[in-house]
């Protein structure tokens, strides 16, 4: 089978495609999965870089694919031939609690990823698809999808009439603001794009802020919130912009930290004391979650947003595309 390797983490360089690997076979509990699309994360550029950890040389990449079952190894009894499934990020957190070794079985890191014709799973570590949404669409759902899922609604138990700060419009945040309006809540949604707002307008965004224009994007979330701040803020920006997340929260709310994309700085204490704030890590999600979100999504006829679908030729031009950072919502590689 064809498949993509990161051989040494040198950025797009120790990304290669392998035309002739051995087609995995399923083993006790496991399903062959023929793969039709995976999606992008910022976690797979750092595994790339070799910055992400948790991550075994050589791997094939990439923790979020799609795909049918072809084949089931001995004792599988949750799916059969023909089914359309979904990875799950964790291939051992079901249910409960993260456990201690969850990120020592995570797809695209010490496991093996998606970003392959074939791939077998365990099969717990794979889930049945909503059936409205296509193989590209199943794909961006395990890792950012699951994530804002986890967050605003797992963790955060967002309430209609609430208000929520989202700041970019990656994948994370594009499913931020789904999950939010879905439950009622108002959102207040920050880029540096005036035109991606306007489509995070189109989803469902109530208040958009340009950071660009405006740098000073908390103290125009307090102004517009009459000086009370937001309920919620789904933070994936990292520690340089935490401080102006815990001032946008209201006294006694709750900021979910996801991502570093703004990188690494300092952090005042004082104000998680002075506001009694709840700071709450968010790490992808369980099994037992993903069920949960998929029966909204159904429920919703939820369409996750695709910012542009890339052939299987095209993988290090899609990571390429998504380096940049100038998509809005999900970058998918279609595996035909």
């Amino acid at each position: 089978m064809k498949a993509y390797e990161v051989r040494e983490p040198n950025g797009l360089d120790g990304l290669m495609l392998n035309a002739d690997r051995r087609q995995p076979e399923p083993l006790h509990e496991q399903i062959l999965v023929r793969v039709r699309a995976a999606s992008l994360n910022y976690r797979d550029q750092g595994v790339i870089k070799g910055s992400y950890g948790y991550t075994k040389f050589p791997v094939i990449p990439m923790c979020d694919g799609a795909g049918e079952v072809v084949a089931l190894g001995p004792g599988v009894t949750q799916f059969k031939v023909g089914d359309r499934i979904a990875s799950t990020f964790f291939q051992t957190w079901t249910g409960g609690r993260i456990p201690p070794d969850a990120s020592k079985n995570s797809l695209g890191g010490q496991l093996d990823g998606v970003l392959a014709e074939y791939i077998a799973l365990s099969q717990n570590g794979a889930i049945r698809i909503p059936d409205h949404l296509s193989f590209e669409e199943a794909a961006t759902l395990p890792c950012a999808a699951l994530t804002a899922w986890n967050a605003l609604i797992e963790t955060g138990g967002i309430k209609s009439g609430e208000t929520v700060a989202i700041l970019g419009t990656g994948g994370v945040s594009c499913f931020g603001i789904a999950f939010a309006k879905m439950h009622g809540a108002c959102v207040f949604l920050t880029s540096s794009s005036d035109a991606k707002l306007e489509r995070g307008k189109g989803l469902g965004a109530d208040s958009l802020i340009n950071y660009k224009s405006l740098p000073d994007w908390d103290k125009e979330v307090l102004r517009r919130t009459d000086g009370v701040g937001v309920d919620h803020v789904v933070e994936v920006g990292g520690a340089n912009t935490l401080e102006k997340s815990m001032n946008a929260v209201r006294p006694g709310g709750s900021i979910y930290v996801i991502g570093s994309l703004a990188g690494a700085g300092t952090i005042n204490p004082r104000i998680i004391n002075r506001k009694e704030l709840h700071l709450h890590g968010v790490h992808v999600g369980s099994r037992e979650m993903f069920n949960a979100m998929n029966r909204a999504v159904s429920l919703a006829r939820l369409r996750p947003p695709i910012d542009r679908i890339f052939s299987f030729a095209e993988a290090k031009q899609a990571y390429v595309h998504h380096a940049t950072g100038g998509h809005f919502g999900k970058i998918v590689i279609a595996v035909q």
